[in-house]
Parts: structure tokens; sequence; C-alpha cells
């Protein structure tokens, strides 16, 4: 029993923290854009080079 008089407060305290973390990422913007963060991390940062470029080369030399 005393257990219960343990575990019943440290869950609601627990509880209390997650749901005040939640709030807090909500009034914050934490949710405003939930695919960009997904795609910048697949994105390389730098355009594809699909067409092939030769070197010039010096003839005269």
């Amino acid at each position: 029993m005393t257990s219960l008089a343990w575990l019943i407060p440290a869950a609601l305290t627990l509880g209390l923290m997650g749901l005040g973390g939640f709030l807090w990422a909500l009034r914050n913007g934490q949710f405003e854009d939930l695919e960009g963060a997904g795609w910048r991390a697949l994105d390389d940062g730098e355009p594809a080079n699909t067409a092939v470029q030769e070197e010039p080369t010096d003839r005269h030399a």
C-alpha cells in the first residue's frame, strides 16, 4: 500500500511534466513544419550535375 502512495504521485508528476512539455512545444511552433526536417535530412545540399562536361585541352602546347 505504501508503494501506491509513491507510485501514483510519481505517475501524475511525470504525466504533468509530459503535458507541460507538449504545451510548451505547441506554443513555440515546434509542430509548424512537420515534413521539412525529413526532406532536409535527405537533401544533399548540392544540385545534381547530370551533364558531362569535358575539360578544355591545350592543343597548342
